[in-house]
């Protein structure tokens, strides 16, 4: 039946394994031993397989032509026509594969890692070769036999890398791997390797990992790199990095142990990249990363605390990346950097706590400088990181509003009180005031310490008051500056909190203009006898309150009753109260040698003027003529004879005392300030600020008791507690027993009851 050029009843010519496997044979054996191909003989060659696999076969007198679509048995049709030919093939890889073996049976090292990618680059080739050959062998047989559920055929490319794996790979693995393993340790000690050698071992380990389990893939597994190379490389490593990693850290500060950790990190990331599968990188990675970091947290926590106090900020980036390659380090790096900070801040407020409880300045440089520094750190050493942010706000928070100046205070409302005395001194006239630039540039560093303050209320009531009081005396140092001011603490706190001080600058501009249609209402009528402006403050906008009785001066009677009518005219309904303990003006003098210009108070002015019909007056005649309160009265004279305007014959100024003008007085200036806060009104000033920020707080807890009650309808104490704290957090720290306080003060104005039968939960009531 097989014979060449046997022809059947229809024609079709029939071909035998026997007839085309000797010159098959000759010609794969030509392939394997890398001798050149001519394209001609290439062709032959490819012609045999395809003239056998479309041959036909008899089978019980019947003539077949395999087809696609032909459903045969494995014993017949499609399996025996490639059969035979595919198991020739295989055979023939097996032997070839023995031939190979004696020349490397007693080789080791790198001699055998050489032969060992000599032939395998040979064999390979040549068995890319011998798949072009098998070309339609691999398209229709082996294709049907997958499509028949045998899986354990393959492509003539993937049998052949099959048959190496078995008979070449598996028998020298062991041998590979610790020739491979040696010359990476080499290269870590530093020796110049032939890393060609390792990258074409773990190329053919790659390769190999053909799916045998199901249809042959293009993407390999890696379960034969992985299990002969992958692990015991990692092990490998493990074992190294201990032994060094110990040796060098007994002889080695951790600084320049970090260093070795560093290069030696950078060293396996290029090894990945250049001779190693990338798939290697994480698991060689987090083993680096076990043995020489994790291994070691404790001696870098010690150290970190060193390279903290010594500012060393190279080394803590080090020990940044370093430790931010591990699972949990950073969390106790956060942690011992918010209490080194913390400690740091409330170090430096006692350094300088006797000055700072009365040196706005010195306070808040104290607590900026440690703040900046910090943050600057973060900057440069950890690159911003957020946990460290977070870390730096916890301890400020901690440090600003409570320290040694507030524990002097008894009140942690002290920092909010200095801060906003030190914005006062920022923004008030003086012969020290810095360029728009550097102010700009302070004010937003007072920002940066305002954000950390609880009490913010506290800042809000101490800073109306001394914004009121530098634009009332017209001595701001800037008009921008102060709404630059003002803008920074609306985005800090929002509109409700700055809607009182932008009232005050419109009140101002206001007063600007109303000055000058008096002035020319004033023209065109009868003027005045001395010159006069006025502010008109809204009441609800500025925190003032009316002075001590007092008796306004003759002099400016009149002034005060055109004014007065002139308003009331202008704006019907409205009542003026007036101020005269916030009043200043200037009196010139005559009396003395040299004519003086005296900025005085009000209160000062009236004092002065009752001597210009005499040299001499009796406390007694000064009160019957001011009206002032006898502590008032005192302390105005106080500061005259301090100033060496009056002479007083005692020390203590009492009611029988008399006062008289110093008519040899003399000052270098010619233009002389008086007008400076009396000790009685700046302590006054400060209870006033302190009791209005109590009673705040208050109608602040009690609408948002009211405000959470509306919505929650029923509430329990705890959670009512927890939301109001939360609510008012933006403010100040509310205290627990005001806001137990204020809820039975509601439920007594009968916006709240308790439920009954549950003491503790409350029901609003509509």
């Amino acid at each position: 039946m097989s014979g060449r050029g046997f022809q059947n009843p229809h024609g079709m010519k029939q071909t035998s394994l026997s007839d085309i496997w000797e010159d098959l044979n000759t010609g794969i054996r030509h392939a394997y031993s890398r001798q050149n191909m001519p394209k001609a003989r290439y062709m032959e060659l490819h012609t045999h397989v395809y003239n056998y696999c479309t041959s036909v076969q008899q089978q019980d007198g019947q003539t077949h032509r395999i087809s696609k679509s032909s459903k045969s048995n494995p014993s017949g049709g499609a399996r025996f026509v490639g059969f035979e030919l595919y198991k020739k093939i295989e055979e023939f890889l097996i032997a070839h594969l023995d031939t190979l073996k004696p020349e490397c049976q007693d080789m080791v090292d790198e001699p055998l890692l050489q032969f060992y990618c000599k032939v395998w680059e040979e064999y390979r080739f040549s068995s890319r070769v011998l798949h072009g050959i098998c070309n339609y062998l691999n398209r229709h047989w082996v294709k049907r036999e997958h499509d028949e559920g045998h899986m354990n055929v393959y492509e003539v490319y993937s049998l052949a890398l099959l048959t190496w794996k078995n008979c070449m790979f598996e028998v020298l693995h062991q041998k590979l791997s610790s020739a491979v393993l040696k010359l990476i340790e080499r290269e870590r000690n530093g020796e110049t390797i032939n890393t060609l050698l390792i990258s074409e071992i773990v190329r053919c380990s790659v390769e190999l990992d053909i799916c045998i389990d199901s249809a042959p893939s293009k993407v390999p597994h890696l379960s034969v790199y992985k299990k002969f190379f992958e692990i015991p490389f990692l092990e490998d490593t493990e074992h190294f990095y201990i032994t060094e990693s110990a040796v060098f850290l007994d002889n080695n500060p951790v600084t320049e142990y970090m260093k070795k950790v560093g290069s030696r990190l950078l060293e396996e990331e290029r090894r990945v990249s250049v001779y190693l599968h990338e798939s290697t990188q994480d698991e060689l990675a987090k083993c680096c990363e076990r043995v020489l970091i994790g291994n070691y947290l404790e001696r870098f926590y010690v150290e970190f605390l060193n390279l903290l106090k010594n500012d060393k900020t190279d080394d803590l980036g080090r020990m940044y990346l370093l430790v931010s390659r591990t699972e949990k380090g950073m969390l106790e790096l956060r942690d011992r950097f918010e209490k080194h900070v913390l400690a740091q801040g409330i170090a430096s407020v006692e350094r300088n706590h006797e000055t700072a409880l009365n040196d706005p300045k010195a306070y808040f440089v104290a607590l900026y400088d440690v703040h900046h520094k910090h943050s600057e750190m973060i900057s440069q050493a950890f690159g911003g990181d957020s946990g460290f942010v977070q870390s730096l706000d916890k301890a400020c928070s901690k440090f600003v509003n409570n320290n040694e100046v507030t524990l002097m205070a008894k009140s942690s409302a002290k920092s909010p009180e200095l801060l906003a005395k030190f914005c006062d001194t920022l923004l008030r006239k003086s012969a020290k005031n810095p360029d728009d630039a550097e102010l700009e540039d302070t004010l937003q560093a007072v920002i940066t310490v305002f954000q950390y303050i609880e009490d913010k209320d506290v800042f809000q009531k101490f800073y109306a008051r001394m914004l009121a009081r530098r634009l009332v005396q017209q001595n701001s140092a800037s008009d921008d500056a102060e709404a630059s001011m003002i803008s920074k603490l609306k985005k800090e706190c929002g509109f409700e909190y700055t809607s009182k001080l932008q009232c005050m600058f419109q009140d101002t501009s206001l007063s600007k203009d109303l000055n000058e249609d008096f002035k020319r209402h004033i023209t065109a009528t009868t003027p005045l006898q001395v010159e006069f402006s006025i502010q008109v403050l809204s009441t609800r906008s500025w925190p003032f309150q009316q002075g001590p009785q007092f008796c306004l001066p003759v002099e400016f009677v009149q002034s005060q009753s055109r004014f007065t009518t002139f308003y009331n005219k202008k704006h019907s309904g409205r009542k003026l109260t007036w101020l005269y303990n916030k009043s200043k003006g200037e009196i010139v003098t005559h009396c003395f040698k040299n004519r003086y210009t005296i900025q005085a108070s009000m209160f000062q002015m009236a004092i002065l003027l009752q001597f210009n019909d005499t040299t001499s007056r009796t406390m007694a005649d000064l009160t019957d003529s001011t009206l002032l309160p006898k502590e008032v009265l005192q302390q105005v004279t106080q500061i005259l004879v301090k100033n060496r305007l009056l002479i007083c014959d005692e020390d203590d100024i009492e009611d029988n005392n008399t006062l008289t003008l110093n008519t040899a007085y003399k000052n270098k200036k010619l233009r002389v300030n008086i007008n400076v806060p009396m000790k009685m009104e700046v302590k006054e000033e400060q209870d006033s600020t302190h009791k209005h920020v109590e009673e705040d707080r208050k109608l602040l807890i009690q609408a948002a008791i009211v405000r959470i009650m509306k919505m929650r309808k029923e509430l329990n104490h705890q959670n009512l507690l927890a939301e109001v704290l939360s609510q008012l957090s933006t403010r100040f720290k509310a205290k627990v027993p005001i806001i137990k306080k204020c809820i039975d003060i509601l439920i007594e104005k009968e916006y709240l009851e308790r439920v009954d039968g549950q003491k503790d939960t409350y029901r609003y009531l509509a």
